[in-house]
């Protein structure tokens, strides 16, 4: 393929490439925090909120990502009554649904960070006369975000690979593009193109994650 093609293709990709940027930074950028608070739902003393919250994990868990991506996009506004009121933008509809269910993800890789600390520090945290909370925020947390944190990583890039998904709604993204590409000039080099692309992206993100694991290594 001439560079005169490459130079055509290019740009609409690298436009699609903006809306799969986007759509991580805001999943990852949200699901973490309510990830958190999942687990620490889970591992509250109110039974009824924790069985609560382990359900809504299993569900979103167990079910996938693209079925949770048609139900919110074109499911909930064929709902009786109220589905009117829950037609949503494709691209925030999507948004969403992303944001629920890596939440649910990252929830049990945290709550296996707290499971893996050993009892022991809490045991020490009272001995040093810190309250709760000070043991939470001192202790607990920066060893739980430094177990947790290569589990992070993988499922962060798992989850730029799955913003792909977002051309089953007709949000337009980089695969959309190289797809249209392909169907267009009957060529497999936009294919190419995208994946290039996307490693690209895992290759940066990977690199910063790495850049984190060695930070809390020598703190």
């Amino acid at each position: 393929m001439s560079l005169e093609y490459f130079n055509t293709i290019i740009k609409p990709m690298l436009e699609g490439a903006q809306n799969t940027i986007l759509m991580f930074l805001i999943a990852i950028v949200l699901s973490i925090p309510l990830g958190f608070m999942l687990t620490l739902a889970i591992r509250s003393r109110f039974k009824t909120l924790s069985r609560i919250t382990q359900a809504y994990i299993y569900v979103m868990r167990g079910t996938p990502l693209l079925l949770q991506l048609l139900f919110i996009c074109f499911g909930l506004p064929l709902i009786p009554g109220i589905g009117q009121y829950l037609v949503l933008d494709r691209f925030v509809a999507a948004g969403i649904g992303f944001v629920l269910n890596y939440a649910a993800y990252f929830a049990e890789i945290f709550r296996g960070g707290l499971l893996a600390i050993d009892k022991g520090q809490y045991e020490a945290s009272q001995v040093l006369g810190l309250t709760k909370w000070q043991t939470t925020r001192k202790i607990i947390l920066p060893q739980m975000f430094r177990i947790a944190l290569p589990a992070v990583a993988n499922e962060s890039v798992t989850l730029v690979k799955d913003t792909a998904l977002l051309y089953a709604v007709a949000v337009p993204e980089l695969l959309h593009y190289a797809e249209t590409a392909v169907n267009r000039d009957f060529t497999i080099m936009p294919f190419f193109y995208a994946g290039v692309i996307y490693l690209i992206i895992t290759f940066i993100l990977s690199m910063f994650f790495k850049w984190l694991e060695q930070r809390y290594q020598f703190e």
